[in-house]
């Protein structure tokens, strides 16, 4: 069903911040949205308020139906879905995968925004992966919705590079925004055709893009300084990465590594060894030497590493350790 105009009547499921450019581009356009579907409102552990959700505000302010069923994949919700009489499934960082009852409760499925060229980084967590493995470009596809996780057919897909020392949280806005043009491609194409040219993915392709968890964050030093000054970039801002300084006395310290520049190899050491805490930090990795400007010890603020020095007794030659007690000379 399009209204007169041809527009396709639209579900739009979303959550988090990375949709709302998308969602925002589809109010301005006119296309008829019957419904805003999106994560149930829940507190994060040790809160008792949950956490904004930009997609609801955003629905809320133009009078959208929003609709947070714990789980879209029951007859209930199908049964609302169905109800909405809507053509297609709009979906950007919702955080539930749709089940093949789901989809068929619109007429045409659905199609998703997704943060990766892919069949490249399939998984919750595509903006980090790339960086963290070095990409150099990047971009976003929207794709038809199979059962299976990201890896049904691309429909528009859009590049663009990755800067040099561009963290992911500057980079996932610009993907946002990038994701909003591509979205309002794709819906054109199929308001014209509904039978689209969309590319199939090459299975042999594909590689994987994790949810983050907090461990991803420690520090393998054993990496050379390029591949750790793209983990400290990539986790930003969260889960951050890490390591641990052993103090004379007492349990490891966490130290929160918020900059960190790469040097050129210089002395043979051991990766993890302290070369130098004269008004500067700097660590021997498995390949080169890595510069620490800023670093955040557990509980405190950010410190400048002229900071950090004059509080703590680090010493050269010591080794930043894996957190177990006792790890290091």
């Amino acid at each position: 069903m399009t209204d007169t105009d041809g527009n396709l009547h639209l579900i739009v499921m979303g959550t988090g911040p990375f949709g709302v450019p998308m969602f925002r581009r589809l109010l301005e356009s006119g296309r008829p949205i019957a419904a805003l579907v999106t994560q149930p409102d829940r507190p994060r552990h040790g809160r008792s308020v949950a956490p904004r959700n930009p997609m609801r505000e955003l629905a809320e302010q133009h009078e959208i139906e929003v609709f947070a069923p714990e789980s879209i994949n029951t007859p209930e919700a199908h049964a609302k879905l169905v109800e909405c009489n809507a053509d297609l499934l709009v979906v950007c960082d919702y955080g539930q995968i749709l089940s093949r009852a789901t989809l068929a409760a619109t007429r045409l499925g659905g199609i998703n925004l997704h943060g990766s060229l892919l069949p490249k980084y399939r998984g919750a967590a595509p903006i980090q992966w790339a960086i963290y493995r070095g990409e150099t470009e990047t971009g976003v596809s929207v794709l038809h919705i199979t059962p299976q996780l990201d890896a049904g057919p691309v429909i528009v897909q859009l590049r663009t590079p990755i800067g040099p020392a561009e963290t992911a949280a500057q980079l996932e806005p610009r993907l946002a925004e990038l994701g909003a043009a591509a979205v309002e491609s794709a819906l054109t194409e199929l308001e014209v055709h509904e039978i689209t040219s969309a590319v199939v993915q090459e299975p042999a392709l594909a590689s994987k893009a994790p949810r983050l968890k907090k461990s991803d964050g420690l520090v393998d030093w054993g990496r050379s300084a390029a591949a750790i000054f793209n983990q400290v970039r990539a986790f930003t801002p969260w889960p951050k990465s890490y390591t641990f300084w052993q103090p004379p006395s007492g349990q490891p310290l966490r130290l929160i590594l918020e900059e960190v520049a790469p040097l050129p190899p210089g002395e043979a050491a051991s990766p993890g060894s302290i070369l130098t805490t004269d008004k500067e930090l700097i660590v021997a990795c498995g390949e080169g030497r890595l510069a620490i400007p800023r670093l955040q010890p557990a509980g405190k603020r950010v410190l400048s590493t002229a900071e950090f020095l004059r509080g703590y007794p680090v010493r050269s030659g010591q080794v930043f350790c894996d957190g177990v007690a006792g790890a290091g000379p």
